[in-house]
């Protein structure tokens, strides 16, 4: 049934007035959301407003924010609003994105793009972006009456980057605004480049928007897979891959194109397209066209069949803000795997049994949040799935060109052990050449190559099916059902083999999907630049180094500043001092013992962890290698540069303190090292 609402110009995204809902109800409860949209005259609920995919238009929004202001009795809502967004309901895939990006600097040098993602009534330039400054301007378009409450928010929303780093809100000058007749409304910012001591022990405070977001990336995930394969209707399946595309990926528009089973005219979906442009767009992008810069294209396929193509769409000329291809991916697979389910659900309803069972795995893999635990499911769920008295999980080594065992049922001990001891090379069987050349399913037994039948042999196996599990391209792993000599059915075709297929599919999805959730952890506590830990995960890992110490132990950490390292920037530029910072993290690296652990702190500060020694003064022949680093110049763009180091030590024994309390101590003696004196490191022993 069609809506009978009249169709709004999409102009402001759902992430905006659903940011603001969230404030609304944050401080007002229910009641205050059901009044907000009573004097804003919305036809639209809170539910609607609050979904990244609804847009609305830009005087819904003006209304929003006036009645919001209204309701909660504050002249300075929207400012709020914006300050607030964090704690309020930011887009979590956004928060991780901007967090990627390294620092407030970045982000401001960037962020013209993410406005098209928001709204396409404004246009924001960056006139200067340094390292704790910034000015913008932000200009209403033509046609449209500029908004003190819209000046607000946006005030409050670029004033809140650098709390996603850890910082203080950004200080916010406004003295050209639209609404007082100024071509454009502008905006200078000032910022705290990094946190003075007192203020670090709510470092991990700060962090906790970026684990917020990544916990909620991992439950938007595992949503969507639950609810595309709970979907038995086509058109609501279809339906929904747009609506989660929109959580994905922040565009103005999308569009889904698969083709259909029964063979009609291909089925299209979309939002925020005009519709005498949909077929023409579907149908390139169905023949693979290559839709330009501004469109992100994904394939709906899965390892048995490609569906379609799914694409977000931007505006001309708004570019990308960080690698939204590979999130709009991974519910692309979702959707061919609801799909490859759904389609041989339809094409055999009395297979209700097999579609139950598979629909059951999927929900135990939507839970399965690394590669390990998928694989262990998957075994687990092959004997009920297929019927089969034993089944394993082999995982592809690309580096080692072999297959490893990572999860097995079924076997006697001593048969799994063997399994598990064992590395299938491609170049010793030719069983597996051929799944990584034609992604065909094998079946095992007496005519298989001489190193299956030997393997069939030790695990007293007779018989068996093989099927390769990849993700487009990439060839991932196998997954075996098998049978000991009597018990084999008569066919290992046909259902066998389609149930099997069912698994694989599955599971390539969910190894897919843990691997995006291994990339995003990965990014959340590793310095980008480095690969070190960032100082969220160097704390942790000082606080476990502390808790494991007995009363007699000792932990000790150093604290290490660059010297001449602004110097080497506004010399050689960034770009050198980007690699100067990589050359000094191999360096530190190599230096320390096995057992200890480097991190990145921000900026030039790096800190060494020293969790194993067996008196204070073991330390000093750490901080020695740590000096010895820097005798040697780097090369930096074929020029040799002279860099420092001032260190300071700290070294737990006995129970006092914290690890925030030993870090912060060895800072102080690195700057008494740096300030006082040069005659060597300081040390603080407690």
């Amino acid at each position: 049934m069609s809506d009978p609402r009249p169709a709004e110009p999409r102009e402001t995204s759902g992430a905006t007035t659903g940011l603001l809902l969230g404030y609304v109800r944050q401080h007002g409860g229910d009641a205050a959301v059901a009044e907000v949209l009573r004097r804003a005259g919305s036809t639209h609920t809170a539910e609607e407003l609050s979904h990244p995919s609804s847009w609305t238009s830009y005087d819904t929004r003006i209304r929003l924010f006036a009645a919001a202001t209204e309701v909660l009795g504050d002249p300075d809502t929207m400012f709020r609003v914006g300050r607030e967004a964090l704690s309020s309901g930011m887009n979590p895939a956004l928060v991780l994105v901007v967090r990627a990006m390294g620092s407030p600097r970045q982000v401001f040098r960037r962020l013209p793009p993410a406005v098209a993602k928001f709204s396409t009534t404004s246009t924001m330039e960056i006139l200067d972006a340094g390292a704790a400054s910034a000015t913008i301007r932000f200009t209403l378009h033509p046609g449209y009456v500029h908004s003190r409450l819209d000046c607000l928010y946006v005030q409050g929303l670029v004033g809140m980057v650098p709390t996603i780093f850890g910082l203080p809100p950004a200080e916010v000058v406004h003295e050209e605004c639209q609404s007082d007749g100024h071509p454009a409304c502008l905006y200078h910012l000032t910022w705290a480049r990094r946190l003075r001591l007192g203020t670090r022990r709510r470092d991990r405070r700060a962090a906790d928007p970026e684990l917020q977001a990544l916990r909620e990336q991992l439950r938007t995930l595992q949503t969507a897979a639950t609810e595309l394969v709970a979907s038995d209707d086509l058109g609501t399946v279809l339906q929904r891959i747009v609506v989660r595309a929109a959580e994905a990926v922040l565009a103005p528009a999308h569009l889904l194109a698969v083709a259909d089973p029964a063979g009609g005219r291909p089925l299209v979906h979309s939002a925020g397209l005009p519709e005498d442009a949909v077929p023409g767009l579907a149908a390139r992008l169905l023949a693979g066209e290559d839709l330009g810069p501004d469109v992100v294209a994904v394939d709906v396929a899965s390892a048995r069949r490609r569906h379609g193509r799914l694409a977000a769409l931007y505006a001309p000329g708004v570019g990308l803000l960080g690698d939204e291809a590979a999130m709009l991916a991974a519910y692309a697979g979702h959707a061919a795997a609801a799909l490859d389910l759904l389609m041989v659900r339809d094409s055999a309803r009395l297979e209700a049994d097999r579609a139950g069972r598979l629909l059951a795995l999927a929900h135990e893999l939507a839970g399965a949040t690394d590669a390990a635990a998928v694989c262990r499911v998957v075994a687990d769920a092959l004997p009920r799935v297929v019927g089969c008295d034993s089944a394993s999980m082999l995982l592809w080594d690309p580096a080692g060109a072999a297959l490893h065992t990572a999860a097995t049922v079924g076997l006697s001990p001593r048969a799994r052990e063997h399994l598990l001891a064992t590395s299938l090379r491609a170049e010793d069987v030719p069983e597996l050449v051929g799944m990584i050349t034609d992604r065909e399913p094998r079946f095992l037994g007496t005519t298989s190559s001489p190193v299956v039948r030997d393997l069939l042999d030790v695990l007293g196996v007779s018989e068996g099916v093989a099927v390769p599990i990849s993700a487009g391209r990439t060839f991932l792993g196998v997954a075996t059902a098998s049978w000991p000599a009597g018990r084999a059915p008569a066919s290992l075709a046909g259902d066998i083999l389609a149930r099997l297929r069912g698994v694989g599919d599955q599971a390539a999805t969910a190894l897919q999907r843990a691997r995006l959730l291994e990339t995003v952890r990965h990014q959340a506590t590793h310095d980008v630049l480095t690969g070190l830990p960032n100082r969220g995960l160097f704390l942790d890992l000082l606080g476990g180094a502390l808790a494991a110490t007995g009363p007699d132990g000792h932990v000790g950490v150093l604290f290490c500043d660059l010297d001449r390292f602004k110097a080497v920037n506004d010399t050689h530029g960034h770009a050198a001092g980007d690699e100067l910072l990589r050359q000094v993290a191999a360096r530190l690296r190599a230096a320390v013992r096995p057992g200890d652990s480097v991190g990145r702190l921000s900026g030039d500060e790096f800190a060494v962890l020293l969790p194993e020694l067996s008196r204070p003064e073991d330390a000093d022949r750490v901080v020695a290698r740590v000096l010895g680093c820097f005798e040697d110049t780097f090369r930096l763009d074929g020029v040799e540069v002279a860099v420092g180091t001032s260190v300071g030590v700290a070294v737990h024994s006995g129970e006092w303190g914290s690890g925030e309390a030993l870090l912060r101590r060895a800072d102080e003696a690195m700057y008494r090292h740096k300030h006082v004196g040069r005659q060597g490191p300081e040390a603080f022993d407690g």
